[in-house]
């Protein structure tokens, strides 16, 4: 058994010991508290996830992809109309663009 000031040391860092253990278990329950109102407060906003938006915006980007291949096949096929009845290509058939 200690005697002396190595026993009042001992039990000294005993106790910080244990402040510090409390400390860390009072961290963690502070920062789980944050998160939850954090995520909380991001689900009221209707905020999207980093996921769902590029999944929607990839479909976008197809779509206009594939707008842009019809409008061309139409424009191609009203050409060959036109072409096949004598008459002239629409006026109002321009060409489609490519957004960027």
């Amino acid at each position: 058994m200690s005697t002396g000031p190595n026993r009042i040391l001992d039990e000294f860092a005993k106790i910080m010991t244990d402040a510090a253990g409390a400390a860390q278990g009072v961290r963690r329950e502070v920062e789980t508290a944050f998160r939850a109102q954090a995520e909380r407060m991001l689900n009221s906003m209707d905020v999207v996830q980093r996921e769902e938006f590029e999944a929607v915006r990839e479909m976008a980007v197809k779509a206009r992809e594939d707008n842009i291949q019809l409008a061309t096949r139409v424009e191609a096929l009203e050409a060959k109309l036109a072409e096949l009845t004598g008459q002239a290509a629409p006026a109002g058939a321009a060409k489609p663009r490519a957004k960027k």
